[in-house]
């Protein structure tokens, strides 16, 4: 399932997550800009290396802090569809819970997500030379968020029927249920040492998204329902 918008209104118009989408995408113009050798190096240097976090002697030469690499990584893709994914989820979902909470919360709760992710990762892979980067576990945050505050909002998705495909409305309970499964299994029956997919990010910032929004949106904003209510 690949979802194309949601059908679930704000009040106003989402600020920082353009703003963000904005900055991942200049990273990346620039990280391509750079040719195949310095590109590697730009992104050696700054996305998260888990045993460089995780030991008081980093296994690599370090152009800022391992721990500082928690934030970066957040901002760095590497490949066109992996950022267009990220900034597709982070344009359908980003903006009713940026409207949920207000601008700097947001910002907050996505830079925390994404850290959460992060760690996660790090500790599930210590040894790791690997670098981990991309937005998606600060992303898995929001979707986590959007769960809790909207079950019921409508989405339109491409789902696919083996050659056939076609667009449905369908609630986000089970778009974000179904994602979430998918990355739950993938964690028990693969390695993310090996490279590839943050699996263990993704679980952790959705689960710390979920239980971190009721400390994060306004008063005025309710669980289970909210404005997505009225779509049933």
């Amino acid at each position: 399932m690949i979802p194309l918008r949601d059908i679930n209104p704000t009040e106003r118009f989402a600020v920082i997550s353009f703003i963000l989408i904005i900055l991942n995408v200049i990273v990346f113009i620039y990280e391509v800009t750079l040719g195949s050798v310095a590109g590697e190096g730009f992104v050696n240097a700054f996305a998260l290396v888990p045993a460089n976090l995780l030991t008081h002697a980093p296994r690599t030469p370090q152009v800022i802090p391992a721990v500082a690499t928690l934030f970066t990584s957040m901002f760095l893709h590497g490949g066109l569809l992996h950022l267009a994914g990220n900034m597709l989820y982070l344009w359908i979902f980003g903006n009713n819970v940026e409207d949920a909470m207000g601008r700097i919360r947001f910002v907050i709760f996505y830079l925390l997500c994404g850290v959460t992710a992060a760690c996660a990762h790090a500790l599930a892979n210590r040894d790791s030379m690997i670098p981990m980067l991309g937005a998606s576990g600060a992303i898995s945050g929001v979707l986590g968020a959007y769960l809790l505050l909207y079950p019921r909002a409508r989405v339109v998705t491409i789902v696919f029927f083996g050659f056939y495909i076609r667009t449905v409305e369908i609630s986000a309970m089970v778009v974000f249920g179904f994602w979430f499964v998918i990355q739950f299994l993938n964690v028990l029956i693969t390695s993310s040492s090996r490279g590839g997919v943050a699996w263990y990010a993704h679980v952790a910032g959705f689960i710390a998204g979920f239980f971190l929004i009721g400390l994060f949106k306004r008063k005025d904003v309710p669980f289970w329902g909210g404005r997505g209510s009225e779509y049933p």
